[in-house]
């Protein structure tokens, strides 16, 4: 098994990527991996693997680049590369956390869609009060949806779910504005009845204020709403621990507090940490992709690798292909 990974996107890059990558070809057994970028600032931070290598480039898509744009006219950028090293069949998928638009636009313009997928969807696992978490998708990769998209997404969402995070029947949520049959857009009414037909285990809509309960293994949505529940999700938690911390900074009282619950507060941020289950997976592409946190740590990228070392070896991508393709035909003979 071997992943291409793009040593030079992100805040930490290469550094924490590089780290990342050496924890993970030390932990892993039969992983290969292909670091692409500046080989003189990787090179301070490799050991000497033998299954640890280095394509050089010095070109790099930055967070101002135009995505379409960056990934056609720059062909020599390390997201690119990394993303050709899939395509020409050196490597079994992908990883980077730079442009989360140029990633899905090299998804898609150079690994391409797995057979019957309209659009991939951008998927991340987000945390629940009792550490299962849930899977959301999608959240940006297409901000507009139709009833047969969100269709995809269930069906992508249920098989990786089970295959992946080996969940028996996956709960599929459909996310609305409430919880009764009927309810919402026109998209969600008509993704509703569609939603019933499939062969996954659905449970009906959900509500938002509920996600962080763990209503749901997999929920559904447009990536227009999916985007603004899990900024909202991200940016609620950060300025609860921002007050904590202001709170417990107030006086000597409560910094002596502080220190008391110093641990189990510490445990509570690890658990709010979506890059504790990985990254965001590109679900619907040829091969894996996944898209790190932009801020990811050297671990959230060893957990970054370690999700998509389980897409191969579980072949996702297969399933995930054969079970729309038997949905169609179901739909055609119907």
């Amino acid at each position: 098994m071997k992943l291409a990974i793009d040593a030079m996107g992100g805040d930490n890059a290469p550094e924490a990527i590089v780290k990342g990558a050496v924890k993970a070809a030390d932990t892993i057994d039969g992983l290969s991996i292909t670091l692409v970028g500046d080989e003189a600032e990787i090179r301070p931070f490799l050991k000497d693997q033998p299954n640890v290598t280095v394509l050089h480039t010095t070109e790099v898509i930055t967070s101002e680049d135009e995505p379409v744009r960056a990934v056609r006219r720059k062909k020599k950028a390390s997201m690119v590369m990394a993303a050709a090293e899939v395509k020409e069949g050196r490597a079994d998928g992908c990883i980077s956390a730079g442009n989360t638009g140029a990633l899905m636009s090299a998804g898609l313009f150079i690994v391409g869609r797995m057979p019957g997928v309209e659009r991939p969807a951008l998927s991340p696992t987000l945390p629940t009060m009792d550490g299962k978490g849930f899977l959301m998708l999608d959240v940006g990769a297409n901000v507009d949806a139709k009833p047969a998209h969100l269709l995809q997404y269930a069906v992508i969402g249920s098989i990786y779910s089970e295959n992946v995070r080996r969940i028996n029947k996956p709960r599929v949520g459909l996310l609305n504005v409430g919880t009764e049959d009927g309810k919402g857009s026109d998209l969600t009414k008509q993704a509703f009845q569609l939603l019933k037909e499939a062969p996954i285990n659905f449970i009906g809509n959900v509500e938002a204020r509920d996600l962080l309960n763990g209503v749901a293994d997999v929920v559904v949505t447009d990536g227009f709403t999916g985007n603004v529940a899990l900024k909202t999700i991200e940016g609620t938690a950060l300025t609860m621990f921002s007050m904590m911390k202001e709170t417990f900074m107030s006086s000597w009282k409560t910094k002596i507090a502080a220190g008391l619950v110093k641990d189990d507060l510490r445990g509570l941020k690890n658990q709010l940490d979506y890059s504790e289950y990985g990254g965001a997976g590109l679900f619907g592409l040829a091969s894996p992709v996944i898209k790190a946190h932009g801020s990811s740590n050297e671990r959230a990228v060893l957990n970054a690798i370690r999700q998509a070392c389980e897409m191969v070896e579980l072949n996702v991508t297969d399933t995930i292909a054969g079970t729309l393709s038997r949905m169609n035909e179901k739909e055609e003979s119907e």
